[in-house]
């Protein structure tokens, strides 16, 4: 596939990604508003929290290793290898899922049977999902490499809006059930997820659209575990890599949840402290899971196809590394201008958005100052996003491995720091130890990325260097909007709302006109490859 084709069906896959997001996004905080009506937010605590960062943790640990291995390189491959390899999650998933239900069940605290009932059911029933999602992971990373959008868009829609729905319609008439509410819908969740690739890959295989791909998989059999006769049953290079991978992976999992992690086995908040928590970071965290993590998983996939790993930039096609090093600086301003407008005006409206959210009970309290800091912190998402999607892409193994040391060094640095921040300033630590830790690792991938294009000529770091005049417009913009929060908002009455919001708008406006004005580079990238592709798409 020509790395142009791979650009345009990445950007696509990106855009559909992102647009997911928005929708799950959109249904989850309407889900958690409905709740907080109907449940304590000592069990939105648990769910959200507990058995939440228990099925991610089983998940994470078991296939994200998979997942970057098998996704490098070409799709001109063995198959029959890879997904032998990928039915390895299934395994692990079910160690993960018993020997971490255990310490859940027995090793931590255990919350009020009167407040938080079925809490062992519970435990049982998400340990359960982890191992029925990993059934699907040799389709999804089939579909993934192949960058079939439709599917995992109209997948992951239907899994969610079946969960939402049985979810709203438990929460109403059973209450009482506590956690059982939760865990049914979390299993429901896994297996239309599961059911939909399965489904989409028997009426795919063996069709004229497949073959007229020349797809590499002929029949659903293939995609179950196969030995292949005088050959080995994985290929060893893959295996080799997936292990690199999964020691930094164990160490990523905890910095991407080490608050989480934190609050589980230290107990520094309360459930109901980590409910109000979760939900405030739920919410800060919007703009980084429905644009940034797309941008993300889609672009790793269009690095690790263009660029070959552990080759250096004077071995590579320099057609392909110009295409690339343009794209990286592209989106490295992209993702930067949407971090900047985020902590600008985020800080100003931080405490109006959870009063209109969650009314006294999120924007009283620590619940502006937290929201206010994840503001920051979403711009170290924004950059640490892109810059670790390209060097994750283009690191060889021994790379890897030696960047594993130092995330070692980092998990240990960030539990530290995060159970000493959070005994000095509360759930806030959370954040600005969390600000630490993406700020050591965007350092270390922007060497990597220097080093990387410093025998070429091209610069692409320069996306980091927005234009003297927009970083003008941002300080006046959030001068203004400050002082309109101070006179303005909250408890003023809606009229005075309405004026604190005219002037966040008017200011933003300025902002996205200067944009246009000065970034003209971006504009472009952003409409040819974002923007049209998403209006032209016809799958």
């Amino acid at each position: 596939m020509a790395s142009r084709d791979v650009l345009s069906q990445t950007t696509r896959l990106a855009s559909s990604s992102a647009l997911l997001q928005v929708l799950f996004r959109v249904v989850t905080f309407g889900l958690n508003a409905f709740t907080l009506r109907y449940l304590s937010r000592e069990l939105i605590g648990v769910v959200n929290v507990r058995l939440t960062l228990l099925y991610s943790t089983v998940v994470f640990l078991a296939r994200e290793a998979f997942r970057r291995a098998c996704l490098s390189g070409s799709t001109k491959r063995n198959w029959t290898k890879t997904i032998n390899l990928l039915w390895l999650t299934v395994p692990l998933g079910v160690f993960w899922s018993i020997f971490l239900g255990f310490v859940w069940l027995h090793l931590l605290e255990v919350p009020d049977p009167s407040v938080v009932p079925h809490y062992q059911a519970g435990v049982v029933a998400f340990g359960l999902s982890a191992i029925i999602e990993l059934l699907g992971e040799p389709f999804w990373v089939l579909a993934q490499a192949h960058l079939f959008v439709r599917l995992k868009v109209i997948a992951e829609s239907l899994s969610v809006v079946s969960k939402c729905i049985l979810t709203v319609i438990l929460v109403v008439l059973y209450p009482q059930w506590g956690l059982y509410v939760f865990s049914l819908a979390q299993l429901l969740y896994v297996s239309v997820l599961v059911t939909c690739y399965v489904t989409y890959f028997v009426m795919f295989l063996g069709s004229p659209e497949a073959t007229k791909k020349s797809f590499p998989v002929a029949r659903m059999k293939a995609l179950l575990p196969n030995l292949v006769e005088d050959e080995t049953f994985v290929n060893w290079k893959e295996a080799r890599l997936t292990w690199s991978f999964f020691k930094q992976s164990f160490l990523k999992q905890i910095l991407t949840e080490g608050e989480r992690y934190v609050m589980t086995f230290l107990n520094v908040l309360n459930f109901g402290d980590q409910g109000v928590y979760d939900i405030v970071n739920n919410l800060g965290s919007l703009v980084a899971r429905f644009i940034f993590l797309p941008i993300e998983e889609s672009f790793y996939v269009f690095f690790a196809k263009v660029l070959e790993r552990g080759k250096n930039v004077k071995d590579q096609k320099q057609d392909d590394v110009a295409m690339a090093a343009d794209v990286l600086e592209l989106l490295l301003k992209l993702v930067l201008l949407i971090g900047l407008t985020i902590t600008v005006f985020g800080y100003a409206y931080s405490q109006l958005a959870l009063d209109i959210y969650g009314g006294s009970m999120l924007s009283s309290g620590t619940g502006p100052d937290l929201l206010r800091c994840y503001s920051l912190y979403v711009l170290f998402l924004a950059i640490n996003g892109v810059t670790e999607c390209f060097t994750f892409a283009l690191m060889c193994k021994e790379e890897v491995d030696r960047y594993n040391f130092v995330m070692l060094a980092l998990s240990f640095t960030f539990l530290c720091i995060s159970h000493f921040l959070t005994q000095w300033h509360g759930s806030i630590g959370f954040i600005l130890a969390n600000c630490f830790n993406m700020g050591i690792r965007i350092a270390h991938s922007i060497h990597y990325i220097y080093d990387y294009f410093k025998e070429s000529t091209y610069r692409p770091l320069t996306g980091l260097l927005p234009s003297p005049f927009l970083v003008l417009v941002y300080i006046i913009s959030g001068v203004i909007t400050g002082f309109s929060e101070v006179f303005f908002c909250c408890d003023k009455g809606w009229m005075a709302r309405l004026i604190h919001i005219s002037m966040g708008a008017l200011c933003f406006a300025a902002t996205i006109v200067t944009m246009f004005c000065t970034e003209t580079k971006l504009i472009h990238f952003v409409r040819s490859q974002f923007v049209s592709r998403y209006m032209k798409k016809g799958t």
